[in-house]
């Protein structure tokens, strides 16, 4: 299930999406990430760490449902994603 943010049409806000209770257990690390937005949104930048992945989002629509989806490889070659 993707978590819920509110968010203004005309802010540019960083979302963080912390990896590292799911990467920890299994001795992995964050290696790329892509962001995937749904029509309406813009990812305006992306970085990550080992563990962690952010990304600053722009646009949408007031009180519409829009996403943002956080697609991640590791370096044992795992791809997983979490939507917010």
């Amino acid at each position: 299930m993707a978590a819920k943010i509110k968010k203004d049409p005309d802010a540019t806000l960083d979302y963080t999406v912390d990896w590292s209770d799911w990467l920890a257990p299994l001795a992995d690390v964050i290696v790329s990430v892509e962001w995937v937005p749904s029509a309406g949104i813009t990812v305006e930048s992306f970085s990550n760490t080992s563990a962690t992945a952010t990304a600053f989002v722009s646009g949408g629509v007031v009180d519409a449902d829009e996403f943002v989806t956080c697609r991640i490889t590791t370096a044992a070659g795992r791809i997983d994603d979490r939507t917010i």
